[in-house]
């Protein structure tokens, strides 16, 4: 069995990808699981950054990384606490019931 290559990462990426827009395609209906089709979607870039970095010998893009990991916990975190409030008011997190916002 030989060493893994770059294409094994970028093709494991690219899977990652599509099976996070699938997953944001097919299930418009729960908000939990349209945030962690999001994270995927991170995740898959992510990995290919450090592919790259690993590759090309530069580490610019493992730091990048860094910065992106930390902007999805961000995400994360807001988006969970804005759910909370949602099923607070709304008692549900149905994307389709959320159709208006008021201030």
């Amino acid at each position: 069995m030989g060493a893994l290559s770059l294409n094994h990462f970028l093709i494991l990426g690219a899977f990652l990808f599509a099976l996070s827009v699938i997953g944001i395609f097919l299930n418009r209906k729960n908000l939990i699981v349209l945030l962690m089709a999001i994270e995927l979607m991170l995740l898959a870039v992510n990995m290919n950054f450090v592919a790259f970095s690993h590759y090309l010998g530069d580490m610019a893009g493992q730091v990048f990384v860094f910065f992106i990991l930390t902007v999805a916990a961000a995400e994360s975190a807001i988006g969970l606490a804005i759910l909370v409030v949602l099923f607070r008011n709304r008692s549900s997190i149905d994307v389709e019931e959320l159709d208006a916002l008021k201030g």
